[in-house]
């Protein structure tokens, strides 16, 4: 008595060598490289914002506009920014191309995650570079005396 057969699991899709870059190996080398200087980053915001001065009771909108006067913070937080949207949007790039078989709708969802992320990269790095805190502030505003100076 034969023992059943097992189906094969489902091989990858062939896709042909490319010459070139090898940007696969580039995409995973940069997921490791951005994930560790992220968590820099992210633990270093937390810190600042959570822990150092008064804890959480600190942040309001006086301490983002203080916080959004200096470079430093400007550029750490648009760096957090980028690195995270890159890093998020190429893993989704990668589940695409692990899951989706349909060539066309691959490369569909693959620009469109590209698109998405592109588009809030420089919406993120307006707001952080252009925040103005006396834009709209009217008379009757608590912060009118201080934009007037």
């Amino acid at each position: 008595m034969t023992a059943p057969a097992i189906a094969d699991p489902r091989s990858p899709i062939a896709r042909p060598r490319r010459k070139g870059p090898n940007l696969e190996k580039w995409g995973w080398i940069y997921m490791r490289a951005s994930g560790v200087l992220l968590i820099v980053l992210i633990f270093g915001h937390l810190f600042v914002n959570l822990v150092a001065g008064d804890g959480i009771r600190q942040i309001d909108f006086a301490f983002v506009v203080g916080k959004y006067a200096s470079p430093f913070w400007q550029w750490w937080d648009v760096l957090m920014l980028w690195l995270a949207l890159i890093h998020g949007a190429n893993g989704m790039r990668t589940i695409i191309n692990d899951y989706v078989t349909h060539n066309r709708t691959r490369a569909v969802l693959v620009w469109a995650v590209g698109i998405a992320a592109a588009f809030l990269i420089l919406l993120g790095t307006l707001v952080v570079f252009t925040f103005d805190p006396c834009l709209g502030v009217t008379p009757d505003s608590s912060l009118w005396s201080m934009c007037q100076g």
